[in-house]
């Protein structure tokens, strides 16, 4: 036999030999399904005795959504908002309720006018429709501002059918949050959870009632945590919650106020936003993390409002262009200390114009949205320990937070009662008198803000930091406006006039 046959016939041999060990493979594989794992102890050992081996064997991730989603549907609400319209019998517009009517014909023509209207009927119109999450069984119920607001009647719609009017316990624009409650019992709530151990592209479930869906429940995954969208928006607010939980599980108008819950069924987060150019789910949304909605909750439940702790400065987010001008090298992101508030809680520390803020109790601030998150989950006399960079160095600050008023003091609900007055209505026989067409007057003074500004009963307030008002009501829409904004003075700018027709000014403090 020459060398080619010599070498056909070894190959066949070979390929025989190959083929008859697959065999054996396949048959001790089917003999024994499911191998040991190996550990770093035992490699060794298995692979000299020749066994097929599994390097790592973990069970596959639980999405099964169903136990989720049975145990929190119950506890979502509809809600739907009632506001009262003044509509005429006749469709007709007013001319004389014209602006321009009454510059160029004066106030009183405007009045012998006014008879000739046709007699207003006040309706009750939908307004709004939203979600909300029952947080205890005696029938409190969280849900967003937006839902609420201006509301003058709620309507709930539990998921068994049954139907509530609730009560506005509080409310907090900045947060967008307010607290309500029904008058029921034994409610079914969610437990809340922990929104700090979520992870993103940990799978999370959104609750609540799209279009007037009711028990809608979408899927998705954590997009992104501590996001700050007002940058998207162009919708800044200084105090304002900027550290949402962004997630791509499907919400829509009537979602707001709805729960994002984990996997466990709990509740870790209130549907808040959505970014989209429509109107309509777009891809994204945002959720209030339960870490700030607890206690936000809290402090309206406790107080009747929001107990908001104050540093006092004025940052910016440290960029590669402002660490190269101010020689920053120790650090690549953080806060930059533009300017400390003067008799504020970081005036008093000692921070300084120039720090930038890495830390707040060893929580990073890389960003506004991480700041305003540790923020807002303390109150004013609570103590936190900031780190800075100054010099290149790092330190660490303890300081005691303020409230907006620049004390420590807890701050009471806004309550017109602090005034110090009632408020009349004006005689058609008065405005006459005065020539005014609108106005209210003050009556039954004592002791409280107005009295301490200097104002006297039978003073008739024509406007309250330039808005007319005309009722009592319009007095403390604006009183409570200024009570929730967010801004350090809360100052009633008044002008009016005595019956004398003496015209007046004055400011009134009603901070508290």
């Amino acid at each position: 036999m020459n060398i080619y046959g010599k070498i056909t016939l070894l190959a066949c041999g070979i390929a025989v030999a190959s083929s008859a060990a697959t065999v054996l493979a396949m048959r001790a594989v089917s003999d024994n399904p499911s191998p040991s794992v190996v550990t770093p102890n035992t490699t060794a050992g298995a692979s000299a005795s020749g066994a097929f081996l599994r390097v790592a064997s973990h069970p596959a991730t639980d999405n099964d959504f169903t136990r989720a989603a049975e145990n929190t549907i119950n506890g979502v609400v509809s809600i739907k908002s009632y506001a009262t319209v003044q509509q005429r019998r006749s469709g007709s517009a007013d001319p004389f309720s014209d602006p321009f009517f009454e510059f160029f014909f004066g106030p009183q023509r405007r009045q012998q006018q006014q008879p000739r209207q046709q007699q207003q009927q006040p309706q009750q119109q939908p307004m709004g429709l939203g979600s909300g999450v029952i947080i205890t069984d005696d029938g409190y119920i969280v849900t967003n501002n937006h839902v609420v607001e201006g509301a003058d009647r709620l309507e709930i719609t539990l998921n068994d059918n049954r139907t509530f009017d609730a009560t506005v316990i509080g409310t907090d624009p900045a947060s967008d949050l307010a607290l309500i409650k029904i008058d029921a019992t034994g409610l079914p709530t969610i437990p809340i959870g922990d929104s700090d151990a979520i992870k993103v592209g940990e799978w999370v479930l959104a609750v609540g009632n799209p279009f007037g869906f009711t028990s809608t429940v979408t899927a998705g995954i954590v997009s992104a945590k501590a996001r700050s969208i007002s940058s998207a928006t162009g919708a800044g607010n200084r105090m304002g919650i900027e550290s949402f939980i962004q997630t791509d599980a499907a919400v829509n108008p009537g979602n707001s106020g709805g729960a994002l819950v984990n996997l466990n069924g709990e509740l870790v987060g209130i549907n808040t936003a959505i970014y989209s150019q429509t109107g309509n789910y777009a891809g994204y949304s945002f959720a209030i993390p339960t870490s700030i909605v607890t206690k936000i909750m809290s402090d309206i439940k406790q107080y009747g409002t929001v107990q908001r702790a104050v540093l006092g400065v004025l940052f910016r987010e440290l960029d590669p262009a402002t660490a190269k001008e101010k020689g920053i090298t120790a650090t690549n992101d953080g806060l930059f200390v533009a300017e400390v508030t003067d008799r504020s809680a970081a005036a008093a520390a000692g921070i300084l114009a120039g720090d930038v803020i890495t830390a707040i109790d060893g929580a990073p601030t890389h960003n506004q949205a991480q700041l305003m998150e540790q923020m807002n989950r303390h109150s004013p006399g609570d103590k936190i320990t900031v780190t800075i960079i100054r010099d290149n160095k790092e330190q660490r600050i303890p300081v005691t937070l303020f409230n907006n008023q620049g004390g420590v003091g807890k701050v009471q609900a806004a309550s017109m009662t602090s005034l110090g007055c009632a408020f009349k209505k004006l005689s058609d026989e008065t405005k006459r008198r005065l020539n005014i067409s609108y106005g209210v007057e003050v009556s039954g003074l004592r002791d409280g803000s107005f009295r301490e500004a200097g104002i006297k009963d039978g003073f008739i307030i024509l406007e309250i930091n330039n808005q007319r008002v005309n009722s009592s009501d319009d007095v403390e829409k604006i009183y409570n406006a200024i009570m929730k904004s967010d801004g350090y003075d809360k100052v009633l700018f008044i002008s009016g006039l005595y019956p004398t027709g003496k015209k007046m000014y004055y400011a009134v403090d009603i901070a508290q």
